[in-house]
């Protein structure tokens, strides 16, 4: 996935470029109007990020062009501004969402995934074994049987499956779950999530084959 990131703050740049590598999401940055234009006009991207308030040029100017070379392309503006014109107007314009500086990185990746989600079908549908979990309804199916899983679980099961294949550690799962639920969690409450988890969509809890466990340093998922 490639992103374009269209922003004239280089500490944002740079943190932001950080961020989404990290998620496997390649970003090209430009911070004016007509850089950004050149780059919609050569190059392919699966999501534009468009500062308002750009040096020269603005990321409304951005949003129009890239609706036209590139309609299907979803678009979230990044702004210090949070005034109710400059929301609706970038809505109006065809942008899916709209974050206001200073946003969490954590919540922006989020969103960013799901902005590519109902821009590409495929991607709402995530696997593992015979589990698969559908992303846009929140719907997780083991062997064509509907899981009913709580908040906190069905939280720890997107994580899994976004990160697939990766080793997740549990300063990972803490991060992820301290967002969802708002306070701190240990190690035993870990253990104890990972457990619930695991009696419901393993065949067998006490051999997993979804959530495996990679002994002294996490858990990962197969394919």
């Amino acid at each position: 996935m490639r992103v374009l990131l269209v922003e004239d703050d280089n500490a944002i740049v740079h943190a932001l470029t950080d961020i989404l590598s990290a998620e496997g999401l390649s970003t090209v940055s430009e911070s004016t109007q007509s850089a950004a234009l050149a780059q919609l006009e050569s190059q392919h991207f699966d999501i534009a990020l468009l500062d308002v308030t750009l040096a020269e040029g603005n990321g409304f100017a951005v949003c129009a062009a890239a609706r036209k070379t590139a309609p299907s392309m979803p678009i979230i503006f990044l702004t210090a501004s949070d005034d109710e014109y400059s929301t609706v107007a970038g809505l109006d314009m065809g942008a899916v969402d709209y974050i206001s500086k200073p946003f969490r990185a954590r919540e922006l990746v989020s969103r960013i995934k799901a902005a590519l989600r109902q821009a590409n079908p495929a991607e709402r549908i995530l696997s593992a074994g015979d589990i698969q979990l559908d992303a846009t309804s929140a719907q997780v199916m083991k062997a064509g049987q509907e899981l009913f899983l709580s908040a906190l679980e069905y939280r720890l099961l997107l994580y899994f499956l976004q990160h697939k294949t990766r080793l997740i550690t549990r300063e990972n799962l803490k991060d992820a779950i301290w967002d969802s639920a708002g306070e701190y969690v240990s190690d035993n409450a870990i253990n104890v999530y990972i457990k619930r988890l695991r009696e419901k969509i393993e065949t067998d809890p006490t051999e997993p084959q979804i959530i495996t466990t990679v002994r002294g340093m996490g858990y990962k998922v197969g394919k």
